[in-house]
């Protein structure tokens, strides 16, 4: 794959999609390595923390669910704002769900934070699509 970055972050608690995303980037070579984050709590504790952390990689890509226990997509992307601004720029965001709700679509195109809003599952076409439009020149390697 020609847009391939250092780091895709999957944040989804259904480890089946986990799994199969994991492979579909990791099959067609899109990423050095593939964090999965089951908890939106997760990711940001992660987010807020790996630049101060050697055993952490900066994730270029992030594949965000919205339906999750506790803290759904949404209240995720609410306190990512609050991440520090040099954190948010190097990073893309895409909604990858199940839902086709409109109304998900709009308040995605709101946010302001997110590149693109995505239906699952992530295919090798959806990928190589979202890696050549937002992360040609996030490569990181």
């Amino acid at each position: 794959m020609d847009n391939k970055v250092q780091c895709i972050m999957l944040i989804d608690d259904n480890m089946d999609d986990n799994f199969f995303h994991k492979r579909v980037i990791l099959k067609n070579d899109a990423a050095e390595i593939v964090v999965i984050k089951e908890s939106a709590e997760e990711a940001l504790e992660y987010l807020k923390t790996y630049h101060t952390d050697d055993q952490k990689v900066h994730p270029n890509l992030i594949f965000l669910d919205i339906n999750m226990p506790r803290m759904n997509g949404w209240e995720f992307i609410e306190e990512y704002k609050k991440l520090d601004k040099e954190i948010q720029s190097s990073m893309v965001i895409v909604m990858l769900t199940t839902s086709d709700n409109p109304d998900d679509k709009a308040l995605a195109r709101m946010e302001g934070v997110l590149a693109d809003f995505r239906t699952k599952p992530l295919t090798k076409e959806m990928l190589e699509e979202v890696l050549t439009k937002y992360c040609s020149n996030k490569t990181g390697l």
